[in-house]
């Protein structure tokens, strides 16, 4: 699949190309100044995870920084041959499996566009050995990679670094965010019209932290009965959340889709609907008296002209206690959930016991989504992580018939500066796109004369119905040809000529 991080620069930071900043600032350190760990150039590499244990057992107060320089110099995206890794939970007694893989996405008009997904995987997490973290950060505008990578740095500094982070995990990934959000506008990287979307797990123990700010998101598969079924841990920030769309309207964001702001539909009428009926022109929050940002979300980190309109960084927090009933959980980028429901995710995972196999699996099929249903693709980053051996807390499996119901996960929200509060999160699953985009659709009806009715000349290669059944079998349901009228079909038939080939003959080939 052409995955971008390959063995050659696994643990170091990757710089896009030409990447553009504000002035510099004296007293700044270069994100390629920062010490990492590479398989191929650093003899520390050779330090055992035995001797990593060893050395953070000792959990002393204030050994935040210990933790932090080991964050840039032991990268926990090496991983083994058999592509997956797994690490101990001592204090819950069972074991994190996990594998990654992150796909840059296919732009036909920016064939060289650097991938503007990050990740984040330490295990541990600091220097508690009960403490790991995974996250995905999903950047977008012009210096939306370099955005995505400063923010998957300093977040895991600020996190180790807040003097809440072992006793109340809430408060201090709330702080983290915002801190990280204004260390961003304030670095020499131009955030004004670029940022990044932030999904994070903090596994600590038996309970697990998920923090949100963005269209990325988090699930976690529970199992009910013979059933499998996937829980959201985060709701997507956008407009077509309700409570979103009013939020930045109070904050002065026009919310309109691209269609409405062309004037090709009544910008005073809602005209978008559900997000899984979006057919690709979302509604997106611009400013009173422009025609930007543009942004199909409602939250992100940095994007400092957005955050004039309401485009806030506070994230939306989410604790669960673990149970033997949770198999594994996801995270990924919206690459992976805009054509992918939650439960189809879960449904792709469940069906592999390697976690790398379920990954690769979950690319494929986004990719393969992606043009069928777009001229394009995004990136597209998942991680996926297997949560084996855990079981009742006396050591034992619980007792089915003693649980009534699902744990249901608690969810705070952070606004402004305040201490995260408590809102609603809805059961019901987010779902995915499933209709042609309308650039889709243009591209389809311009390779048939421009989408106009072609009258049929007389058939150059007449074929029996045997012949036509058995083409039309073969172009069943694919997306190139769904969308076809009775007569482009005919059309198409009556161009196909039979051509006889022997074993080895080239049929197509791309130049």
């Amino acid at each position: 699949m052409g995955c971008v991080y390959s063995r050659a620069c696994i643990g170091e930071i990757c710089v896009p190309k030409d990447g553009r900043v504000k002035e510099p600032q004296r007293g700044r350190t270069n994100a390629a100044e920062i010490a990492v760990f590479s398989p191929t150039s650093s003899n520390e590499g050779e330090e055992t995870r035995d001797q990593i244990h060893s050395q953070l057992s000792l959990n002393l107060p204030g050994d935040q920084e210990l933790g932090i320089t080991r964050l840039s110099r032991v990268s926990s995206q090496f991983l083994p041959a058999d592509g997956s890794r797994a690490v101990k939970v001592p204090s819950g007694n069972y074991e994190l499996k996990y594998s990654y893989l992150s796909q840059r996405g296919y732009y036909p008009d920016a064939l060289d566009k650097a991938n503007q997904d990050s990740f984040c995987i330490h295990t541990p997490f600091g220097t508690n050995p009960d403490d790991h973290f995974f996250g995905v950060f999903d950047g977008h505008g012009e210096f939306g990679a370099e955005c995505s990578q400063f923010v998957k740095r300093k977040l895991c500094e600020n996190l180790l670094r807040s003097n809440k982070f072992h006793v109340d995990a809430i408060e201090a990934c709330h702080a983290a965010y915002l801190t990280t959000n204004t260390q961003l506008h304030a670095d020499s990287l131009d955030d004004s019209m670029s940022g990044t979307t932030a999904i994070t797990v903090l596994v600590r123990g038996r309970k697990i932290y998920v923090a949100n700010s963005g269209d990325s998101r988090a699930v976690i598969a529970e199992k009910r009965g013979k059933e499998i079924v996937a829980v959201d841990l985060s709701i997507d920030q956008t407009p077509f959340r309700v409570d979103e769309l009013e939020r930045v309207k109070l904050s002065g964001a026009r919310v309109l889709t691209l269609d409405q702001i062309e004037g090709l539909k009544n910008p005073d009428v809602q005209c978008w609907g559900t997000e899984e009926g979006d057919d690709g022109d979302p509604p997106r929050l611009w400013v009173p008296n422009g025609m930007y940002p543009g942004t199909a979300f409602t939250r992100s980190i940095g994007d400092s002209i957005a955050e004039t309109i309401g485009v806030v960084a506070n994230p939306e927090i989410v604790m669960l206690e673990l149970t033997e009933d949770h198999p594994f959980f996801v995270l990924a980028s919206d690459g992976v959930f805009e054509f992918l429901s939650s439960q189809t995710v879960v449904d792709m995972v469940a069906k592999h016991n390697d976690p790398r196999d379920a990954c690769a699996a979950i690319v494929a099929e986004s990719y393969r989504l992606w043009l069928q249903y777009e001229t394009r693709t995004d990136d597209i980053t998942v991680i996926v992580v297997h949560i084996n051996g855990l079981v009742g807390a006396g050591g034992e499996s619980a007792n089915p018939a003693s649980i009534l119901r699902p744990p249901v996960p608690q969810v705070s929200e952070a606004t402004g500066s305040e201490s995260p509060l408590a809102f609603s999160l809805s059961s019901r699953n987010q779902q995915a796109r499933h209709d042609l985009s309308r650039a889709r659709l243009r591209a389809i009806e311009s390779s048939l004369e421009n989408g106009q009715i072609w009258v049929p000349p007389p058939p150059a290669h007449r074929k029996t119905w045997e012949e036509e059944a058995h083409i039309e079998r073969a172009l069943h349901d694919h997306f190139l040809f769904r969308k076809l009228t009775d007569s482009q079909r005919h059309v198409l038939l009556d161009c196909m000529q039979r051509i006889e080939v022997q074993p080895g003959d080239t049929v197509v080939k791309q130049l």
